[in-house]
């Protein structure tokens, strides 16, 4: 199979020559992937990667960044956090006809993880949700979502403290 993603990374200790990390890259088998580089500190890799599963070209992917680039931060895994035209563009429809599937389901429809404007919702919920309901959904862009919502979870949860890890946990026990 054939997967679709973006890793972003923060650069710590970088010396600014893009060209040098773009070969380290590039020869730590990062050569399926589209490099960004346009904000200073920061990196986007746009990966195409073959492999058998969606974690496993997640996985072999962190893998050789990690092989050339010492001291990186990843922070955020796309595809996952996404609003309704992000989704409807997966689906193919248009952001008006997913806003009436999503009006009229209510409480059904997968809950937003930021309500407000605009409104954002993991895309593996909402893609896995609709192919459940019968809608045309690429299982390979479901798939790649959900192994990307686990990976920006633990991200953000390595942030917490042991200790306030277990307080909140108990909160929304």
């Amino acid at each position: 199979m054939e997967y679709i993603f973006t890793l972003k990374y923060r650069l710590n200790d970088h010396d600014g020559d893009e060209e040098a990390l773009i070969d380290r890259l590039f020869e730590a088998g990062c050569d399926d992937a589209l490099p960004g580089v346009g904000q200073a500190g920061r990196l986007a890799l746009e990966f195409v990667r073959e492999a058998n599963s969606a974690s496993e070209a997640l996985e072999s992917a962190i893998a050789d960044v990690r092989k050339a680039i010492n001291n990186v931060e990843m922070v955020e895994v796309l595809p996952d956090y996404a609003g309704l035209t992000d989704i409807a563009e997966h689906v193919g429809m248009s952001r008006q006809n997913l806003r009436k599937i999503a009006t009229k389901n209510g409480a059904a429809f997968p809950a937003e993880i930021h309500e407000g404007n605009p409104s954002l919702w993991h895309l593996s919920d909402v893609l896995l949700w609709l192919e459940r309901r019968g809608y045309a959904v690429n299982t390979v862009t479901r798939e790649i979502s959900a192994v990307a919502k686990d990976l920006n979870t633990a991200l953000q949860s390595r942030k917490l403290s042991n200790e306030r890890a277990r307080e909140l946990e108990a909160l929304i026990a």
